[in-house]
């Protein structure tokens, strides 16, 4: 992998990497604007190594084959996937419904998705894959869209909350043990919601 794709961490916590994708357009809820975390398309392959969507070996295989065009046609189509789920997963959370856009625009990339894989067979059972030939500057695109699909039909959906910072909001699966789970990092916005509330009695 090139040293820019190596060097771009990301904070996954949400517990799937659908999430951790809409994550990726941090402060989305803040006033003074958001801060697009994939910048580029390396941010996206470097997304979906941390994530374990790809291998190294994948990546490598994408980046010799990619051209700048394709590379940004697929951050665009990437992004695009991460606002339509965004809308949708945000309406689950608020128990209203999203709008019609953001289902046909996921339907397209579910469906796309699934049009590029095929039926397997091995250790005795059937499963679907891509081509091991496969390197496509979507490729990452689409195992998002297959994440989102499942995601969205599961009963994880059940699980799904929203960071309690009002700016923040990022999403996450809340495994705790009493569900009680309310901030996306506890030493970040726990900590930081946490003082602002103590300052507020104070100033009272």
């Amino acid at each position: 992998m090139s040293s820019s794709i190596e060097s771009r961490v990301f904070e996954l916590i949400a517990g799937d990497p659908p999430l951790d994708l809409v994550n990726t357009l941090d402060w989305r809820f803040r006033k003074s604007g958001t801060e697009e975390l994939l910048a580029s398309y390396d941010d996206l392959l470097a997304f979906a190594a941390q994530s374990e969507l790809l291998t190294a070996k994948q990546i490598r295989q994408i980046v010799r084959s990619t051209s700048q065009r394709d590379a940004a046609d697929a951050l665009v189509s990437c992004r695009q996937l991460r606002e339509a789920s965004a809308e949708i997963l945000y309406a689950s959370v608020g128990e209203r419904t999203p709008s019609s856009a953001a289902i046909r625009t996921s339907d397209r990339f579910y469906k796309e998705a699934h049009s590029r894989r095929h039926l397997t067979f091995s250790a005795s059972r059937c499963q679907w894959e891509f081509p091991a030939s496969e390197s496509s500057a979507d490729l990452p695109v689409w195992l998002l869209s297959l994440g989102m699909e499942r995601l969205l039909v599961s009963d994880d959906i059940e699980r799904l909350r929203e960071c309690g910072n009002p700016d923040c909001r990022w999403l996450f699966l809340d495994t705790s043990k009493n569900h009680t789970r309310r901030w996306c990092d506890m030493k970040v916005c726990g900590n930081r919601m946490k003082a602002r509330r103590f300052k507020a009695q104070h100033l009272a």
